[in-house]
């Protein structure tokens, strides 16, 4: 696995979706109308993207919901069969699996992945997460580690027993703190080294992505903060040898005006379950660091809105600029998020993508 992955090859700003394998997606609504996470809906949108040439889907793992009115996320599609599914109805789209290194073992993870690779010839990726979600260690019997160094030196042992798996071609011992294997090997092993995808707001989160992911995920709140953020995170890759893009994720609003764009927001947030949005947001104080703490309390609308996504509201024009600006402001590449994401991806497909292949982004 020497050879670069052609998803690392792609030079365009990159669009995926985000959350769509979870109920409500990333909107916390009590609407009857919000995005159901059926494998229906998940196929039908899976297969847009793919003719559409979005470069990527990316799930996110729950075990327990936030409770609420509506137990926001409490209704998830596991994100292996998920991805493994899609990959074999789709033709060109890459497709993420995101896994907790504590609830999954690495010689399984490892030759999971491989398969999704050879079925989908090698348009699986990794989305690795270290854990920081206590009710879902509670629900799995698993204590969560108080401190961050304990938790990431857990995931890094786990990705490097992988990496032996998928690069090591005969049996070995694995000897570390976490694991200790006699006569370990993964058989088959993917072509190449799938993208990493990791999500990390702590100082050592962040050293673990610098170290481990292609891709480092972080919240777009002000693009003059996230300016200098992105440029601090890509100095750190090339200080330790690397090259780090770092994504964000938005959640759209697109709409033929102004006017009906914001009723649509107004509606939206006029049916929004608040319990469960203080129960995330008090989780993400509790237990991690994936948003800038001193931000967090002024962002409650848009964690109710888009899961803390960078929110752009508007019509086909402005939907553009806010992403022409997330670009211009360092990032590589944003998830798509939407209140209904097969109702209202073509309507976006059709008036906001070419805006950007105008624009040389796409």
């Amino acid at each position: 696995m020497t050879e670069k992955h052609p998803f690392l090859k792609k030079d365009k700003f990159l669009l995926g979706t985000f959350s769509t394998n979870c109920g409500g997606g990333m909107t916390v609504s009590k609407l009857p109308d919000r995005w159901r996470a059926n494998w229906e809906n998940n196929l039908k949108l899976g297969l847009l993207l793919d003719e559409a040439g979005i470069d990527f889907m990316l799930p996110i793992a729950r075990w327990v919901g936030y409770g609420g009115e509506t137990d926001f996320h409490g209704e998830v599609i596991e994100t292996i069969t998920w991805a493994t599914a899609l990959l074999a109805r789709t033709k060109q789209i890459t497709v993420f699996a995101t896994i907790h290194t504590v609830a999954n073992h690495p010689v399984v993870v490892a030759k999971q992945i491989a398969t999704m690779a050879q079925i989908s010839n090698d348009r699986v990726g990794l989305n690795i997460v270290a854990g920081w979600n206590k009710p879902e260690y509670d629900a799995l019997g698993i204590p969560l580690p108080p401190d961050h160094e304990t938790r990431y030196g857990y995931a890094q042992e786990w990705f490097n027993f992988i990496k032996r798996l998928w690069k090591e071609e005969g049996p070995f011992n694995f000897d570390g703190s976490y694991f200790k294997t006699t006569r370990s090997y993964g058989n088959p092993r993917p072509t190449y080294m799938p993208p990493i995808f990791n999500a990390a707001g702590s100082g050592q989160g962040r050293d673990f992505a610098i170290e481990n992911a292609n891709f480092l995920f972080t919240p777009a709140i002000d693009l003059n903060r996230s300016k200098a953020e992105i440029a601090e995170l890509k100095q750190k890759g090339v200080d330790a040898g690397k090259d780090i893009n770092v994504l964000t994720f938005s959640h759209i609003i697109c709409r033929p005006t102004e006017e009906e764009a914001q009723a649509e927001r107004q509606r939206i947030m006029d049916n929004i379950d608040w319990s469960a949005t203080d129960n995330l947001i008090n989780l993400q104080f509790a237990h991690a660091q994936s948003f800038p703490h001193d931000l967090l309390n002024s962002i409650r609308e848009g964690m109710a809105l888009g899961h803390g996504g960078f929110p752009m509201v508007g019509t086909p024009q402005q939907v553009a600029d806010g992403l022409i600006a997330l670009h211009e402001a360092g990032f590589k590449g944003t998830t798509l998020s939407f209140f209904d994401y097969a109702a209202e991806f073509p309507y976006f497909r059709d008036n906001v993508l070419p805006i950007l292949a105008e624009k040389g982004i796409r």
